[in-house]
């Protein structure tokens, strides 16, 4: 009975480290495509409208445009993956630095129509983990 408790006590030792990286994964699932609704501006469309889903937050054309002119518009979004030339120049520090003050790497802010976001340090961090996620 003995060995029993002590190989499930050592299971659970050695398997919640891995459900709190899926429960942080799907946190950041749930932050980029709930709440932050990512997907948005950073993931083209298809002809019906529906996201073009193999091509998931690797950035597209903005089908939107403000009626007057605003300095800095962005016409397209850029890929959030972690194979994309944005995430190789900021690299994992850079965009939860992003993600938590609002400020790039380089000392700038993301142009309109990107929203500044100050994350708490824990959802930057979810939300970091899932973007590496994706391929």
């Amino acid at each position: 009975m003995f060995l029993y408790r002590f190989a499930l006590l050592s299971a659970c030792f050695w398997a919640y480290p891995l459900l709190a990286q899926s429960d942080k994964l799907a946190r950041g699932k749930y932050l980029v495509e709930e709440i932050g609704r990512c997907q948005e501006c950073h993931t083209p469309k298809l002809a019906d409208g529906q996201f073009d889903r193999t091509k998931w937050l690797k950035g597209a054309v903005q089908n939107i445009q403000p009626i007057e002119p605003i300095k800095d518009w962005h016409k397209t979004s850029p890929d959030l993956t972690a194979a994309s030339r944005l995430w190789q120049r900021w690299g994992d520090a850079g965009v939860l630095k992003f993600l938590t003050t609002g400020v790039t790497p380089s000392g700038g802010s993301a142009g309109p129509p990107m929203p500044t976001y100050k994350m708490r340090q824990e959802d930057a961090e979810a939300i970091v983990e899932y973007l590496k996620s994706l391929q």
